[in-house]
């Protein structure tokens, strides 16, 4: 054959090259991404569980948030209040505090701007004190009542089995089992 048709133009490799470039540039960034969210979860992971975190105690309160530490005993003398549980409740994102008052003179003190309700995981230092709805009790406390906080808890820091630091009025308990 001569003349035109034996000059037909060959497109079908230019665009295959082209696919193909194209594909290794697809390919190339996907793997990428996926690997900095792969090192990402690695380092907040790492972050989380590195430095012999599962020996730290409350030494880990920030400054600023720390109170006197008590017993449990000694968080009724002071505070008028008997935790009676910490657990973490909707699917990981709520910690739920619940108290029983046994002084109401003394609960009082946790009406205490200055010193507002909090839970603070040992392991990370984290403070919870972010309330639910802002929801908290602002009347007079009841003897033999129980009452209860709900806090949010970012990240789910808080977790069964975590160690926690519970802050009511001017005290602080600390190793907490969060069962």
């Amino acid at each position: 054959m001569t003349g035109p048709a034996a000059l037909r133009p060959t497109s079908a490799p230019p665009a295959r090259r082209r696919w193909g470039r194209r594909r290794a540039r697809l390919v190339g960034g996907l793997a990428g991404i996926v690997l900095a969210i792969v090192v990402a979860g690695l380092v907040l992971w790492l972050s989380h569980t590195a430095d012999g975190a599962a020996d730290r105690t409350a030494d880990n309160v920030p400054v600023s948030w720390q109170r006197p530490v008590v017993t449990a005993d000694g968080l009724v003398q002071r505070s008028g209040v008997k935790i009676t549980q910490v657990a973490v409740t909707g699917n990981g994102g709520l910690v739920d505090l619940r108290f029983k008052v046994v002084d109401p003179e003394r609960a009082n003190t946790l009406h205490d701007p200055a010193t507002p309700p909090a839970v603070v995981d040992e392991e990370s230092g984290l403070v919870v004190h972010q309330l639910l709805m802002d929801h908290s009790h602002t009347d007079p406390y009841k003897t033999g009542v129980t009452y209860y906080l709900v806090f949010n808890n970012p990240g789910n820091w808080v977790h069964h089995g975590s160690r926690v630091s519970v802050m009511l009025g001017d005290a602080q308990v600390e190793r907490v089992l969060v069962p």
